[in-house]
């Protein structure tokens, strides 16, 4: 067969493959594409976890109960004044964030997703804008509490890291978490 022109047959299948595997190929880069472009998101999160002492139910408690979080929510030196609290798909949270500089900030959050000791999903609707998803895992009598924050934009997200230094923000909101969790267990 060498030296043989191959037959129009045999063009007409080699040109079957070429497009058949050219297509498959297409499709395969488009998907790539597209989950790239749809869990790209890290130039505009901030994320924490941390191994809680303290069971789950414990960490629900004082995560769902206006009458607890008010007393560990936001960073250091901050107050809060809660008038409505629902922790339902649907539900409003209204706050005010008292700063040690006297300013307050009023925030206002819609619950979206709530799933007892597991999972808890709310828009912040109030500037600025993000979605916070908060999920938790019972490790024996401690709780795996883990937080995302997930803003609009990156231009956003840059903003409210230097303005309000969020990232460091969470962190102390987790540690006073953790503190009040120390204290509640300590009183029971």
């Amino acid at each position: 067969m060498a030296g043989k022109a191959p037959t129009q047959e045999r063009l007409n299948i080699f040109k079957k493959i070429f497009l058949i595997n050219s297509k498959k190929l297409n499709e395969r880069i488009l998907m790539s594409e597209k989950n790239k472009s749809v869990s790209n998101t890290e130039d505009r999160e901030i994320k924490i976890s941390r191994l809680l002492n303290a069971p789950i139910e414990l960490v629900w408690h004082v995560w769902t109960n206006p009458d607890h979080i008010k007393n560990w929510w936001g960073p250091n030196g901050f107050s809060n004044t809660i008038s409505k609290m629902e922790v339902k798909p649907g539900g409003e949270w209204n706050l005010i964030m008292h700063g040690p500089d006297g300013v307050d900030y009023v925030n206002k959050s819609i619950f979206t997703e709530v799933i007892k000791f597991k999972k808890i999903v709310y828009e912040h609707i109030s500037h600025p804008k993000f979605v916070a998803t908060i999920e938790f895992e019972s490790l024996n009598n401690q709780t795996e509490l883990s937080w995302h924050m997930l803003f609009e934009s990156k231009d956003q997200f840059i903003q409210v890291v230097k303005t309000f230094k969020a990232d460091e923000g969470l962190k102390q909101n987790v540690d006073k978490l953790q503190n009040y969790l120390s204290k509640e267990l300590h009183y029971e």
